[in-house]
């Protein structure tokens, strides 16, 4: 049988690999890459004399049928992200669970991280720590996904592109209250940047816009923080309100801390409740 290495690289400082790393990819049949030009950068400056293939969101289904057939003739084979582990908010996650399921070996080759580098950094609490990935794109899947957050104690790490950062830090700040943060920008490289401060604060700092790589790391709900309503709950109050003749918007600012909801999602709600009568 074979053995599938996932192989950790750089996140931006080319010395930060491990030897045992440059070892495994000297010695591999295959190495697998997301953008093969970035790792190539990688292999030319270790030394190491291997063409790298491509393995992305569009091919892993033909790569991963690919990779069994080398391992299944014995021989190994070497994933790597652009930087950093694979398969943290990279491709790679179905060639490793078909490569268990075939039987063959898979073996982790830790290093460099822009989650735990960023965590390390930011003088926030390191555990527990809830690692979000990116958040969703869709405006209601997003608020869901933060009005859930919101009661959670643990520490929040995410990654976000920088032309979006600064309305991100906004709408972490409405959602979950003006908690401590930190920026973590271009980590490892020439331009790296970590900034702290609460989310609003961030969010007037970045404003304008930033260029690279960005890690967010986003201190947990402190003690005592309100648990969300149920909706039948919810619901009761809302028309309770509505009944006292008081308005829809500050029926909304009134309930959204106590719902742990944006206020916008309360209004809406509010409109729903008093058009059902």
């Amino acid at each position: 049988m074979g053995t599938l290495y996932v192989v950790a690289t750089p996140i931006g400082n080319l010395e930060d690999v491990t030897l045992r790393a440059l070892r495994v990819l000297r010695e591999v049949e295959v190495v697998l890459a997301e953008d093969t030009r970035r790792t190539r950068i990688l292999l030319t400056r270790h030394d190491v004399e291997k063409r790298p293939r491509s393995l992305h969101a569009h091919n892993e289904a033909q790569r991963t049928g690919e990779v069994l057939e080398v391992l299944a003739s014995g021989s190994s084979a070497a994933l790597v992200s652009d930087a950093g582990t694979p398969l943290i908010s990279d491709p790679g996650e179905r060639l490793v669970a078909a490569v268990i399921a075939a039987g063959h070996a898979v073996v982790p080759v830790p290093g460099p991280s822009a989650v735990l580098s960023a965590l390390v950094a930011s003088g926030l609490p390191t555990a527990p720590f809830l690692f979000l990935g990116f958040l969703p794109r869709r405006r209601k899947e997003r608020e869901e996904l933060l009005a859930d957050l919101r009661s959670r104690s643990e520490t929040l790490v995410l990654f976000e592109s920088p032309r979006r950062l600064a309305g991100t830090l906004g709408r972490l700040q409405e959602a979950l209250g003006d908690r401590p943060a930190c920026v973590a920008r271009e980590l490892t490289k020439l331009y790296e940047e970590i900034a702290r401060g609460s989310l609003r604060e961030l969010a007037e700092r970045f404003a304008e816009g930033i260029r690279g790589e960005v890690t967010v790391v986003i201190g947990g709900a402190p003690p005592g923080e309100p648990s969300p309503v149920d909706e039948e709950t919810l619901d009761a109050e809302i028309r309770s309100l509505l009944a006292a003749g008081e308005p829809a918007r500050e029926i909304a600012a009134a309930l959204a801390p106590q719902a742990g909801l944006p206020k916008r999602e309360i209004y809406a709600r509010v409109l729903g409740v008093r058009k059902k009568g």
